[in-house]
């Protein structure tokens, strides 16, 4: 049975920016209002200062965090077989079986909670136990499963209660029950008088007549009289003795310890090896929730159904999440390079040159005749502002600040006055550690064979820039390894004064700064007036110098 509709997620880069989560939220909610699928936000990290503050302004919960779109077990047909209870008997699992062409059941409580499993194989061993005469004794079996399994009527006694003691016995003879028969025990007799009267004086605790046989009124009085239930059924002595063991309930045979199940949220890769290194057929999956919600085989994994995502501000794969190569890309929404991603089909990709995803989002808003509600658009006002430094940054163009107008008017927000707590926030290194700030906004790119690091975080002061400078510099070596780059360059703008210091670590790093902008660095470190902008002002300078050196080498 296959899943439930599908959902489309929304993300942008990892480690993210304003940008990146508002224009994934901002996109989700105007493709929501058009129909057609269910889209969904998702960020692909922790949210930074001055992202916290812009959702927390304007009243939005951030995304639900996605590092990986690896395709999981939700992303198979689930077999939605239902679970059955523990005291359903042995006969009536078979059945189910049987009917619905599996072989295992999976056995839940009230709840949906696991409690275990029963397969055919246990079944069959359970049938071929043939000298197991007090399985109904042990398996603490209600009358009710002796009832339904033998399509029998009780004629006398209660069919709630349950077999605690005795033998399963076929009463031939009363010369043969007079030695054999003992209390508790369970008799098949047929419809011969002395033979039924021998059992109950004999103590069975009940007895079955066979072949549909009348029960005459002395024997059900004597019965009644002696504490012995009294059953008929349609069935002969030995269809009887046959599928009388089978009343028993699951419990007595189902396996309990080691199950092998899986979550909805288990990666395929991790369930196809566990599933190679067995023999079983079928296996339980758990839900959210941890409850019981259907079975998987090995055949289901073949019919996988890759996750389906829209992808904001990036087209780098280095900067996207883990899984995508296993995902089915189906827009790719951005205002940067087009950088080294490359997708298996064609698909809806929108690239402008403005500064700011959110801008163009805010357009396709236009082109479909829709107006954002205050907290859309108050988000999508805070990407700009972001992406832009309040237009100040050379990537900022026309379209931008007209869109940023044309929102602040519909968020109620006064652009200068709200800017600047936007950046305070951003800026503020109260209780931040250096990994913090410097994963606020740390993207990876790649030139050849070379990939390399680059972050910014954009200050109002000089005196906050150089505390962020004194907090993350020392920082650097250690994200080189943590990382797995080669080299790092870390960009603390000024805004006010529009300039960047330039921090960087790793071999050849500073031939690169020293090549790419015409400086000498010093202690690691590089001024560079006038650049605010790391994808006009800082990328193209860094690649062209990497790939000079490639050259030369």
């Amino acid at each position: 049975m296959s899943n439930t509709r599908r959902k489309v997620n929304i993300i942008g880069h990892q480690n993210p920016d304003t940008d990146s989560i508002c224009s994934a939220i901002s996109y989700a909610w105007l493709k929501n209002k058009l129909g057609g699928a269910t889209y969904e936000a998702r960020r692909a990290g922790v949210p930074n200062r001055e992202t916290a503050f812009a959702l927390k302004y304007f009243g939005v919960e951030a995304p639900r965090l996605c590092t990986d779109i690896s395709p999981q077990i939700k992303d198979i047909d689930i077999r939605r077989q239902p679970g059955i209870g523990e005291e359903m008997s042995v006969r009536a699992a078979w059945n189910m079986m049987r009917d619905t062409e599996i072989d295992t059941l999976c056995i839940v409580d009230d709840a949906k909670e696991l409690l275990g499993l029963i397969t055919v194989k246990d079944i069959a061993n359970a049938n071929m136990d043939l000298f197991d005469t007090g399985v109904l004794a042990s398996a603490n079996t209600s009358y009710r499963n002796v009832l339904e399994t033998l399509e029998g009527e009780m004629l006398a006694g209660d069919p709630d209660a349950r077999i605690t003691a005795g033998r399963i016995f076929i009463g031939s003879s009363p010369e043969v029950m007079e030695d054999n028969v003992g209390p508790a025990d369970l008799v098949l007799v047929t419809n011969r008088y002395e033979t039924q009267m021998c059992a109950i004086d004999c103590g069975a605790g009940c007895i079955v007549v066979c072949c549909g046989a009348a029960v005459p009124r002395t024997i059900l009085a004597r019965a009644k009289e002696k504490g012995c239930f009294v059953i008929t059924t349609p069935y002969d002595s030995y269809a009887a003795a046959r599928l009388i063991s089978t009343a028993a309930p699951v419990r007595h045979f189902m396996r309990r310890d080691d199950l092998l199940k899986f979550s909805v949220n288990t990666p395929i890769e991790d369930a196809r090896k566990i599933m190679a290194s067995v023999r079983h057929r079928y296996f339980p999956i758990l839900d959210e929730k941890g409850c019981y919600c259907g079975v998987v085989s090995r055949r289901n994994l073949l019919n996988l159904h890759r996750k389906q995502v829209i992808l904001v501000d990036h087209n780098e794969r280095t900067q996207a999440v883990d899984g995508l190569e296993q995902a089915e890309i189906l827009e790719i929404i951005d205002h940067h390079r087009i950088g080294s991603l490359e997708t298996g089909s064609p698909v809806y990709f929108r690239n402008e040159p403005v500064g700011c995803t959110a801008t163009i989002v805010w357009r396709m808003y236009g082109e479909h005749g829709i107006t954002p509600p205050k907290q859309i658009a108050g988000l999508l006002l805070s990407a700009i502002l972001s992406d832009t430094l309040m237009f100040r940054s050379p990537t900022s163009t026309p379209l931008d600040k007209s869109a940023a107008e044309a929102l602040a008017a519909i968020a109620e927000v006064d652009i200068p006055s709200y800017a600047e707590q936007m950046f305070e926030a951003g800026a503020d290194l109260t209780g931040r550690t250096a990994e913090e700030v410097f994963l606020s906004d740390f993207k990876v790119f790649s030139r050849g064979d070379v990939k390399f690091g680059v972050g910014q975080s954009s200050y109002m002061t000089a005196r906050s820039r150089a505390a962020a400078e004194e907090l993350v510099g020392p920082f650097l070596p250690e994200a080189i390894g943590r990382e797995g780059l080669p080299m790092i360059f870390y960009m603390f703008t000024d805004m006010q004064n529009q300039a960047t210091d330039l921090m960087f670590c790793g071999h050849g790093a500073e031939n690169i700064v020293r090549d790419a902008f015409g400086v000498e660095p010093k202690d690691g470190k590089a001024v560079l007036p006038g650049v605010v902008s790391r994808k006009k002002q800082l990328i193209p300078p860094l690649m062209a110098a990497l790939q000079a050196q490639q050259e030369h080498f």
